[in-house]
C-alpha cells in the first residue's frame, strides 16, 4: 500500500480551510451539548428532574446507569477527564442498547435504541477527539 495514499491530508482546499480552522471549536460545542443532554438523563433517573422518573433503588443497574449519566454528563459538559468519561459512557450506551433495546427487535428505529446508538458513537468519537479548546482539560494542560 502506498504510504502517501494512507496519510491524512495536510492541506485543505481554499474553500474548506475556514471550516477546518473551526473544527476544534465545533468539537467543543458537540461535547457541551451531549454533556448537557446526558446530564439531563442522569438528573431524571436519580432525582426525578426534569422528567419525573421513579428513583431506582440504591446500587441497582438503573441506579448505576443514573450515576454514570449524572457524573459523566457533568465531566463531559465541563471538559474534565473527557476521554475517560466518554470511554465509560460509550460502554454504558452499548450495554444499554444490547440489554434494553436489541431484545425488542432488530431495527433501532423500531426498538427505540437509536438514541443509545447515537450516544455510544458520539462518546466513542470523544475518546479520540478529546474535549476541544473550550474545556477544563485544555485549560489544565496549557498550564503544565
Amino acid at each position: 500500500m502506498d504510504s502517501a495514499a494512507a496519510a491524512p491530508p495536510t492541506q485543505y482546499s481554499a474553500r474548506s480551510a475556514p471550516l477546518a480552522r473551526l473544527q476544534p471549536y465545533a468539537c467543543s460545542i458537540l461535547r457541551i451539548m451531549v454533556g448537557l443532554l446526558f446530564l439531563e438523563h442522569g438528573l431524571s433517573r436519580l432525582f426525578g428532574f426534569p422528567s419525573p422518573l421513579p428513583t431506582p433503588a440504591l446500587f441497582t443497574m438503573y441506579w448505576f446507569a443514573g450515576a454514570i449519566e449524572f457524573a459523566g454528563g457533568v465531566l463531559v459538559l465541563l471538559g474534565l477527564a473527557t476521554r475517560a468519561a466518554a470511554f465509560i459512557m460509550s460502554g454504558e450506551m452499548a450495554f444499554a442498547y444490547f440489554i434494553s433495546h436489541a431484545p425488542r427487535g432488530f431495527f433501532p428505529i423500531l426498538n427505540g435504541g437509536d438514541g443509545a446508538i447515537l450516544y455510544c458513537f458520539v462518546f466513542f468519537y470523544l475518546i479520540f477527539a478529546g474535549a476541544g479548546p473550550w474545556s477544563l482539560d485544555a485549560l489544565l494542560w496549557r498550564r503544565r
